[in-house]
Order: C-alpha cells, then sequence, then structure tokens
C-alpha cells in the first residue's frame, strides 16, 4: 500500500511510463489505483517516429499488469519520506512475524 499511496502523491506531475511492449508514454498523471492503473493527459510518445499511430492520443487509460517502470520527476520524490514510511512498514511487517 506504502507504493499506492506514494503514487497519489505525484497526481498532476508529468511521469514517464514504459509499458511491456516498449512503448514510452510521457503525460500528466491524472489518477492511479492499487492496481497500478494510470490515467494520463496530455499524453506524448517518446519514440514518435516508430509509434505515429499514438502521436494522435492525448489522454490514456493504462492497465497496470502492462506497466514495466514509471519514471518519476527527481523534484517530485521527497526521499526522505519516502525512506521514513519504508522503515515504518518494514517495522510493522517484522513486528507482525514475530507475533505469529
Amino acid at each position: 500500500m506504502l507504493f499506492f499511496s506514494f503514487f497519489k502523491t505525484l497526481v498532476d506531475h508529468e511521469v514517464t511510463v514504459e509499458l511491456k511492449n516498449e512503448i514510452s508514454l510521457r503525460g500528466t498523471l491524472k489518477s492511479v489505483d492499487q492496481y497500478l492503473n494510470i490515467k494520463l493527459d496530455d499524453v506524448s510518445v517518446v519514440e514518435d517516429v516508430r509509434w505515429p499511430h499514438l502521436s494522435s492520443t492525448r489522454n490514456m487509460f493504462i492497465r497496470g499488469s502492462v506497466v514495466r517502470y514509471v519514471h518519476l520527476p527527481a523534484a517530485a520524490v521527497d526521499t526522505a519520506l519516502l525512506e521514513d514510511a519504508t522503515r515504518r512498514e518494514a517495522a510493522s511487517a517484522a513486528a507482525k512475524a514475530k507475533q505469529g
């Protein structure tokens, strides 16, 4: 759940989504859900010469199962907050493991 919450903080930021079929799309993140289904606005294809049929698409819904990577803008990532949340989640998992 940590990463779902993290991605929600990036709404309205520009991201690049690389798909499993080698297509990379750049656009403004409008929504994301727990399955990594992504809605992008103002979409552009990174290699528009290779994928010209996608150049006319401006808004896109991407199913999470086809996503390989999501490239994030470095300035939008609060690394201290992310590290702290990761530590808390690891501690919680360790505590659960000790209990049962």
